[in-house]
């Protein structure tokens, strides 16, 4: 029995619907330039948000970056005095006795901002970064080959002046040419082309395809320039390990540093993920202001759709009149309304979310980011349009269940 009063309060709802396809045309593109803002934006930083999730591995994914304060002051017995630079003893020690399982350590030190690298006749600008690494440091700060290899612990270890060029550096002197195997000069010394970096891109004033790598026992002794300061970098064996790994280098940084407990740290760490962090936490703030701009189109949309309501309420008096002088019920009369309320809204709603999934994952892959469908979204947005059109209905459909049959049908 409900089921066929279900029927039949649907069947009228949407013959009422019909018989005004302007009104409802009008009114279901408010609500669903709401939704397709809702949907559109939320789409869009989702996209970006698995983007950055799945990529993360390209900017040196769970690698914690250990330094001296760059630079920074702190205060102990009233004493200020700059964080001592980490030195090469320092580094190493940390290095051969950071053992957490699965973790790897590379140190490294800027080398030279100033250099110059030749081969043949082509030369680049005398501003070329030259980094002294290990064997581990591609590895660490998420580098890929594009030819050759890397460094292996005997280059290392045995100060062999090889080199590794990023793709600007060796486009610049080799076009499109191989680079490995071939011999250049840097800063009027030898050194043979191991290998060559995949384009990475650039953050801020720092490009990962600008410069040159060479062994860190190599670089020791033939760049001079004072006393290096070393940077260590570790690579946690996964996400859930990178606390626990940071807790492990903190202690075993303190060890190496000589740090008594009342004293406070001397050098920093920093994790890879605090950029991703941030990104995120910028997108999320867009989240925010998406669903605020789509609450607000939504509150407009309800307040125009009572108003056509109790337009259709006064336009259809006689109607609700013969219906009740035949025997409807106030639930019937109600219940009318409402549907076609939540009709309209979902009509509205829907083409909305359809064009809100379109939008936002163009603009995600213009920016970068993957096709993504926001199942989450599209469950929030039809629950949103359900609950707009009861909102909104709830009023005219209770006026027009209150009218009083013998006046409704002196109506004109």
């Amino acid at each position: 029995m409900r089921l066929k009063n279900f029927k039949e309060t649907t069947s009228l709802a949407w013959s009422a619907i019909k018989a005004s396809p302007l009104r409802t045309i009008l009114t279901s593109l408010i609500i669903s330039f709401g939704i397709m803002a809702l949907v559109g934006i939320l789409s869009a930083t989702d996209a970006l948000k698995q983007s950055l999730e799945s990529n993360f591995t390209s900017l040196g994914a769970n690698t914690l970056t250990i330094r001296n304060s760059q630079g920074g002051f702190f205060v102990g017995n009233a004493d200020y005095r700059q964080n001592p630079e980490i030195t090469y003893r320092e580094a190493l020690r940390f290095k051969e006795r950071m053992d957490y399982p699965g973790a790897k350590t590379s140190l490294t030190y800027i080398a030279s901002g100033t250099a110059k690298l030749s081969y043949q006749n082509v030369s680049t600008n005398p501003n070329t970064l030259i980094t002294a690494t290990d064997e581990n440091y591609m590895y660490t700060g998420g580098f890929d080959l594009a030819e050759g290899r890397n460094f292996t612990l005997d280059d290392v270890y045995s100060g062999r002046n090889y080199t590794i060029l990023g793709s600007e550096t060796k486009q610049d002197l080799f076009g499109d040419q191989p680079a490995a195997g071939n011999t250049i000069r840097i800063q009027g010394k030898p050194y043979l082309v191991i290998g060559t970096l995949a384009e990475k891109g650039s953050s801020g004033l720092f490009s990962g395809d600008r410069g040159a790598w060479v062994t860190l026992n190599y670089a020791r002794a033939n760049f001079s320039g004072g006393s290096p300061n070393y940077t260590l970098s570790v690579n946690a064996p996964s996400a859930e390990t990178l606390d626990a790994v940071q807790g492990q280098c903190m202690a075993l940084m303190r060890s190496v540093r000589k740090l008594v407990p009342k004293e406070r740290d001397n050098f920093s760490i920093t994790r890879s993920d605090s950029v991703a962090k941030s990104l995120i936490d910028n997108l999320n703030m867009v989240t925010t202001g998406a669903f605020i701009i789509g609450s607000i189109t939504l509150l407009g949309a309800s307040i125009a759709l009572m108003n056509i309501m109790l337009v259709s309420v006064t336009e259809r008096t006689r109607e609700i009149g013969t219906r009740k002088a035949i025997g409807a019920t106030k639930s019937a009369i109600s219940s009318q309304f409402l549907s076609e309320a939540v009709m309209i809204t979902q009509i509205g709603g829907w083409a909305g979310i359809l064009f809100g999934i379109i939008i936002g994952n163009v603009v995600a892959n213009q920016i970068g980011g993957f096709f993504f469908i926001p199942w989450l979204w599209i469950i929030v947005a039809f629950v949103i349009s359900v609950l707009v059109g009861v909102a909104a209905g709830w009023y005219p459909a209770t006026k027009a269940a209150d009218l009083d049959p013998v006046e409704a049908l002196r109506y004109e």
